[in-house]
C-alpha cells in the first residue's frame, strides 16, 4: 500500500521536471530562431535568470496581500525583495486560468531577454516550476501612466505638461527601438497607458510583451494574425482584417498621446454616445484649432503652452488616421516629441489658458517656424 503514495509523489515530481524542461527547451529553441534580434546592443543569449517558485514565494512573503501592487487578466504583480541580491523587484504571477498562457509567457521572456533599451522594462528572470509561470522585472516605483492619469492618489502631485511630454517622448523612443533598431522589427501590439511604467523622475518604460510579434520582412507588407490587444487602442484595419503592421502600433501610440493630453480614457464606459470612444470624440475637435483647448485635461488647470498643445494634438491626429499609410513613421513622431519635450513650460512666465475660449496664438519665432516646416515635411 505504501508504494502508491511514493509512486504518485515520484510521478508528480517527474512531471514537473519534464514540464520545466519543455519550457526551457522552447525558450532556447525560439531564441535560436531570433539570433539577430537586435542590430546593436543586443544579445542572442537568454540573459534572464531562472528562479525557483520557493525563491519568489520567499521574496514576497508567500505572496502576501500587502505586497500586491497590480492585478489584471494576466494575474497579479507583487513587490518583492530577492534574498540572493537584496534587490527590490516586481514579480508577475500569471493566473493559470488567465489570459496569458504559455505562448505569451515564452514571447515575453524572449523579447525582454533579447531586446534592451532605456525605454523598455528590464526582465531580471523567470520561473517555470511545474504549472507556475512567474516573471521578475525591475521595480518601477512610480507605477503606471494609467495610475497617474486615470486614478491619481489624492494629495499626490499631478502630472504637469512638461512631465507629460517627457513621458510621451520616452514611450515613443521605446517604440522606435522596436520598429527601427530590432531586426527583424518587433510590433508591440499592446501599447496602452497601463503598459507604460514610470521609474524615478517619471522615466517611462514599455512593459508587458506577451502579445509582441515579429514584424514583416522583405517584400511582405504585414503580418496576418489573430486579433489581440485592448479595445480602444487597436488600429481599425487590424481589428477588421487581422493584418498587423508597424503603423498599427503608431495608431495605438496616437491614442495614448491623446490620453496624455486630455486625461480621458481610450474607452469611457460611463459615458454615452460619441463620448465613449476617445478618438471618435476628439476627431471633430481636430478640425478646428479654436476648439483644441477643449481637449486639454482640466487637471492641467490651463497650465500648458498654447502652441505646444496645438503641436501635440497635431501629432496625435496624424497617428490616429484611419488609413495606415497616412500615419507617420514612429521615428518622425520621436523627432517632433523630442522638440516638444525640450520646450519647457513655465506657468510663472506664461499665461494660463482658458478651455472655454481659444487661446491666442503666440508670436512665431524663427525657431518655431523652422520646427513647423521640418515637422510638416517629415510627418506629412
Amino acid at each position: 500500500m505504501g508504494w502508491f503514495p511514493c509512486s504518485g509523489s515520484s510521478s508528480q515530481a517527474s512531471k514537473k521536471k519534464r514540464k520545466k524542461k519543455e519550457i526551457m527547451n522552447q525558450i532556447q529553441s525560439t531564441s535560436d530562431n531570433m539570433k539577430n534580434a537586435t542590430k546593436d546592443g543586443g544579445s542572442n543569449q537568454i540573459a534572464a535568470k531562472t528562479f525557483t517558485f520557493s525563491e519568489l514565494a520567499a521574496a514576497t512573503g508567500n505572496f502576501r496581500r500587502d505586497c500586491l501592487i497590480g492585478e489584471g487578466g494576466f494575474g497579479r504583480v507583487y513587490k518583492g525583495r530577492l534574498g540572493s541580491s537584496n534587490q527590490v523587484v516586481a514579480i508577475k504571477q500569471l493566473d493559470r486560468s488567465g489570459l496569458q498562457g504559455n505562448h505569451e509567457f515564452l514571447v515575453e521572456v524572449l523579447m525582454l531577454s533579447l531586446l534592451h533599451h532605456t525605454n523598455l522594462v528590464n526582465l531580471i528572470g523567470y520561473c517555470a516550476d511545474g504549472d507556475q509561470r512567474l516573471l521578475v522585472y525591475q521595480y518601477m516605483p512610480l507605477g503606471s501612466l494609467e495610475d497617474h492619469l486615470h486614478d491619481p492618489v489624492p494629495g499626490k502631485k499631478l502630472l504637469d505638461w512638461n512631465t507629460r511630454m517627457k513621458i510621451a517622448a520616452g514611450a515613443a523612443k521605446g517604440l522606435e527601438y522596436l520598429h527601427d533598431k530590432a531586426s527583424p522589427p518587433v510590433i508591440y501590439r499592446d501599447l496602452k497607458c497601463s503598459n507604460i511604467l514610470l521609474g524615478e523622475d517619471y522615466h517611462p518604460k514599455l512593459s508587458d510583451f506577451g502579445l509582441a510579434k515579429l514584424g514583416p520582412v522583405g517584400d511582405n507588407t504585414h503580418v496576418s494574425t489573430r486579433v489581440m490587444g485592448t479595445y480602444g487602442y487597436c488600429a481599425p484595419e487590424y481589428a477588421m482584417t487581422g493584418q498587423l503592421t508597424l503603423k498599427s502600433d503608431v495608431y495605438s501610440f496616437g491614442v495614448v498621446l491623446l490620453e496624455i493630453i486630455s486625461g480621458k480614457k481610450a474607452i469611457e464606459n460611463s459615458k454615452t454616445g460619441g463620448e465613449q470612444n476617445l478618438v471618435a470624440w476628439a476627431r471633430p475637435l481636430f478640425k478646428d484649432k479654436r476648439k483644441f483647448s477643449q481637449i486639454a485635461d482640466p487637471m492641467l488647470q490651463g497650465q500648458y503652452p498654447a502652441r505646444g498643445l496645438f503641436q501635440a494634438l497635431s501629432i496625435a491626429a496624424m497617428c490616429v488616421q484611419d488609413q495606415p499609410n497616412m500615419r507617420p513613421a514612429i521615428a518622425d513622431v520621436v523627432t517632433a516629441l523630442n522638440y516638444l519635450a525640450s520646450q519647457k513650460y513655465d506657468p510663472e512666465a506664461q499665461p494660463i489658458q482658458d478651455s472655454n475660449r481659444a487661446p491666442p496664438t503666440p508670436p512665431r519665432t524663427k525657431r518655431d517656424a523652422g520646427f513647423e516646416r521640418e515637422r510638416t515635411k517629415r510627418l506629412l
